[in-house]
């Protein structure tokens, strides 16, 4: 195939193209060659340049939720932090356009996790507490964000609700913001409470 040299091509042009057909096509359409097609070389240089589909996807994963996690602001309560970090995790969740691409890649949740643990751990928490947390609130994000993902809200049924989400017949647009809230608040408060239980605080 004519094409550009092998050394013209940067990992990370290799990488904005596969990002550019899993938005256009979504994860099954990401292969090597069709990447290759993408940019016009032969596969050839982007097994020596990034290895094989797997490292693709993991540089992928890598360039999609890198830095989702917000700076800690100066004297924030680790609650009040928990939140931002959640939502700010949840929308750079919703914002990849297939789920599957960062759902096992670990390392981008590792990195995501460390201002969230030190926070905990400057405030109170022995390591283990604050693990155990931050695991909790991060496999509660992901699993909220796939739901998300794989059901799109429903029009509400026209019959009127005391609360956010207690329609059976589906979740309106405007709930899910808040049945979010709702979810990390409730796990927020049942960690505060396990905290302070074993502490005597």
């Amino acid at each position: 195939m004519a094409g550009r040299p092998e050394l013209d091509l940067p990992t990370d042009e290799i990488v904005d193209a596969a990002i550019a057909i899993l938005d256009e096509g979504g994860l099954a359409a990401v292969s090597m060659r069709r990447v290759a097609t993408y940019l016009g070389v032969s596969p050839v240089p982007l097994y020596s340049r990034i290895g094989n589909k797997e490292a693709l996807l993991e540089a992928m994963a890598e360039r999609l939720l890198a830095g989702m996690a917000p700076p800690v602001e100066l004297g924030e309560s680790w609650t009040d932090y928990v939140t931002r970090w959640a939502r700010a995790v949840r929308a750079r969740l919703l914002r990849t356009a297939d789920m599957r691409t960062v759902s096992l890649r670990r390392w981008p949740f590792v990195e995501a996790s460390r201002p969230l643990i030190e926070t905990l751990r400057s405030q109170g928490f022995e390591a283990d507490e604050a693990v155990q947390a931050c695991r909790l609130i991060l496999w509660a994000v992901a699993g909220f964000a796939t739901t998300e993902h794989r059901r799109r809200p429903t029009g509400p049924s026209g019959r009127p609700r005391r609360r956010p989400g207690g329609d059976p017949a589906g979740v309106g647009p405007d709930e899910t913001d808040h049945l979010f809230d709702l979810h990390i608040r409730y796990l927020v408060e049942g960690i505060a409470r396990d905290c302070r239980g074993r502490t005597g605080a």
